[in-house]
């Protein structure tokens, strides 16, 4: 079994920066990609950030410039620094992992329970 957890949401007043986490765990040969998606409510869920196991960084419209996406491979753990946050960035923010269990198992999805992140004053 794998899971991801999230950590590091919360409540932020507009203009302010918050930084999550999320640590991948368990039964893993390797890790391919990892993203953060976000799901506010009455809205479909979307995609925040994405990464690879080699580097290639890919960004949602409505964030582009102000999130930035890292990891650590050796760790298995990916990063989203969220800065000049907006009342719209307030969802249920997703940890996503690409995971191989053991060498020639195929490659599953795994999801984070989610972490809430608020943007109010």
């Amino acid at each position: 079994q794998v899971q991801l957890v999230e950590s590091g949401g919360g409540l932020v007043q507009p203009g302010g920066s918050l930084g999550l986490s999320c640590v991948a765990s368990g039964s893993i040969f390797s890790v391919n990609a990892m993203a953060w998606h976000r799901q506010a409510p009455g809205k479909q869920r979307e995609l925040v950030a994405s990464i690879t196991n080699g580097g290639a960084i890919n960004y949602g419209d409505s964030v582009q410039g102000r999130f930035t996406i890292s990891r650590d491979t050796a760790k298995n753990t990916v990063y989203l620094q969220m800065n000049s946050l907006k009342p719209g960035d307030t969802a249920v923010y997703y940890c996503y992992a690409a995971v191989k269990p053991s060498r020639f198992a195929p490659w599953y999805d795994y999801w984070g329970q989610g972490t809430q992140v608020t943007v109010s004053s």
